[in-house]
């Protein structure tokens, strides 16, 4: 099988579809940064260790989703039916609350860190929130999939309780931030707290 084609030597790509764009688009940049996380994602499976299994075994999952939310950016509209709908949205909010409900409460920003996995969660969790920037920029010029930009939403906020979870499964102190206040009050409801950078 040969790897190259030479198509894109002059600086272009073709969609799904056949259309011709730039590869500096803001297209082709939305669905490189996905498979930028992709590959994070790819090695965070490679340190996870038996007793994370399941852990493992989901973010095996999430590659393969995270694989149709680049299929779908890649994909004009209209050309054919997207690949991610409600379903996948609703599967990564059931968890993220069950993950939320696994580590202690907080009160303070944390610090990126910890375990290395958890330290590499993060990471993700920060690519992912340039993925969003970079669809946001997007949809204001074409029509993208939205239910891929809700998803991506949640999944930085997926990551950061993932990582959350790491560290409290092997009892790893999480650093926090110690120059600002109290910012998060688990015993009021949440839409009485201020609002956080966490909670975009």
């Amino acid at each position: 099988m040969q790897l190259y084609t030479k198509r894109g030597d002059f600086g272009n790509t073709n969609l799904i579809g056949g259309r011709t764009v730039s590869k500096d688009s803001t297209r082709v940049d939305s669905y490189g940064t996905i498979d930028e996380l992709n590959s994070l994602v790819g090695y965070i499976v490679s340190q996870i260790g038996a007793e994370d299994a399941m852990i493992k075994n989901e973010l095996v999952k999430l590659q393969h989703d995270l694989f149709d939310c680049g299929t779908d950016l890649s994909t004009p509209h209209g050309v054919r039916e997207y690949k991610v709908q409600k379903d996948l949205v609703d599967w990564i909010e059931e968890r993220i609350d069950q993950y939320a409900e696994e580590a202690l409460a907080i009160e303070k920003f944390i610090i990126p860190g910890g375990d290395p996995v958890a330290g590499l969660l993060h990471m993700a969790r920060t690519v992912t929130r340039r993925s969003e920037r970079i669809i946001v920029a997007l949809s204001k010029e074409t029509t993208v999939n939205p239910v891929v930009a809700i998803f991506i939403n949640r999944l930085s906020d997926y990551f950061f309780a993932l990582a959350r979870v790491i560290n409290h499964r092997h009892g790893v102190e999480e650093p926090f931030y110690e120059r600002g206040g109290v910012v998060f009050h688990p015993d009021l409801k949440k839409e009485a707290l201020p609002k956080t950078k966490y909670d975009d």
